[in-house]
């Protein structure tokens, strides 16, 4: 049977999910397309949850992924406020949460992530907050009105650019964070140590190496405990301490890192089926393995993925560009960093705005991270793509465009 003739069902109405579908229109898909989120309302984009909307800068219907009268137009059958139970490789089938049923030929998973809970004593008080979908932004919020103060678990980016909107809004912010500076897992401690004082110089209280021993109040969050022993008072929480692959509809092994495994063209071990975006363990072509959590990703693997449903066999070998917006500030980042890299710099870590190169033990740039630099690691991504050699001094050289080293 021509896969134009099948029924693709996409489980996920993620970034991921939709970039699919409208690929999948765009490159001449004429068959039934199926898009399941287990959400009430339309696919939306997340990026902004921690910032502008947050701060009352942005409306919901601005952070829709397509109009509302897209999925109609393109003859996109959208459920949502429907889960997706299981996913039967034999039978072709997926098991709904309402009892249903959808045979399919061909199927891609992006479900994405949910958000990773502290198992301390009070986690489940009211004013404990998470950050994931609209309607937890909406209690941030909704919380943020009465004035503060605000406790923030956790360093990574989604803590980082709450603690920076809520500073915005005029709230005092007290950071606890298990790590020795602000994010240190994926910046690494030099680069993290630059946005640690960017968030200082604008009022965060930081307890780093610290973590929560229990949250305190009568009927409502009131303090944090802390592995100290300190305590902090609050008026709510805002919880970022990670996530995990949703994963409860795949019925076969996951990764190390507890994502869908997939090869270099997003296939999973099932043929026909694939998995893209946040869900997706991924075997790249020269960053080995990864899961990435990031927008940009979303949107290019959701495309390639739709692409090979198709029949395109594209290996996916995106240089995996992000970005975060805290305060006036840009941090962006390119690549992998590898193992013991050899790190150059274009710029100052003192002063706020640089490059950092990394280099794996055979001198190919592997990523770039950057502050305030966006120019650098926008060109250090086709570096990062060929594989390139660079001269560390040339990276190191402001006068040197990037471009010239490929």
């Amino acid at each position: 049977m021509s896969p134009r003739h099948e029924t693709v069902a996409i489980v996920g109405a993620s970034l991921a999910g939709v970039s699919a579908a409208q690929t999948l229109r765009d490159e001449g898909f004429d068959g039934r397309l199926v898009l399941i989120g287990d959400e009430p309302r339309p696919p939306y984009e997340r990026p902004e949850l921690s910032k502008t909307y947050l701060r009352g800068e942005r409306l919901v219907e601005e952070l829709l992924a397509r109009p509302p009268d897209w999925f109609e137009a393109n003859d996109v059958d959208l459920r949502t406020g429907v889960r997706v139970t299981a996913l039967d490789p034999a039978a072709r089938r997926l098991e709904l949460d309402d009892g249903g049923t959808i045979a399919f030929e061909r199927a891609l998973v992006t479900t994405g992530a949910t958000n990773r809970h502290l198992e301390v004593p009070g986690a489940d008080l009211p004013g404990v907050l998470g950050l994931r979908t609209i309607e937890d932004a909406d209690l941030i919020r909704a919380a943020a009105q009465g004035g503060g103060p605000a406790v923030v678990v956790g360093m990574g980016f989604i803590g980082a650019e709450v603690a920076a909107s809520l500073r915005q809004l005029g709230l005092d912010v007290t950071v606890v964070e298990i790590f020795e500076t602000a994010l240190r897992r994926v910046l690494g401690a030099d680069a993290g140590r630059a946005m640690e004082r960017v968030h200082r110089e604008r009022g965060v209280r930081m307890r780093f190496q610290e973590t929560v021993e229990a949250f305190e109040g009568d009927g409502r969050v009131e303090r944090v405990r802390t592995s100290s022993g300190d305590v902090i008072d609050c008026a709510f929480a805002v919880v970022g301490i990670g996530v995990a692959p949703a994963t409860g509809c795949w019925p076969l092994g996951l990764a190390p890192d507890g994502g869908i495994p997939v090869g270099p063209t997003l296939e999973t071990e099932v043929t026909g089926v694939f998995a893209a975006g946040d869900v997706a363990s991924h075997d790249h072509p020269y960053l080995g393995h990864v899961r990435v959590e990031h927008y940009d990703n979303a949107i290019q693997m959701g495309a390639t993925a739709a692409r090979n449903l198709l029949g395109a066999d594209e290996v996916y070998d995106d240089p995996l560009w992000f970005w975060s917006d805290q305060y006036e500030v840009s941090v962006q980042m390119v690549g992998r960093v590898p193992e013991d890299p050899t790190i150059v710099v274009r710029g100052s870590y003192e002063e706020g705005s640089f490059c950092a190169f990394h280099l794996d033990g055979v001198g190919v740039l592997r990523a770039a991270i950057g502050i305030d630099r966006s120019r650098d690691v926008r060109r250090a991504s086709k570096l990062v793509h060929g594989q390139v050699r660079p001269d560390p001094d040339a990276l190191a050289d402001p006068e040197v465009d990037l471009r010239s080293l490929l």
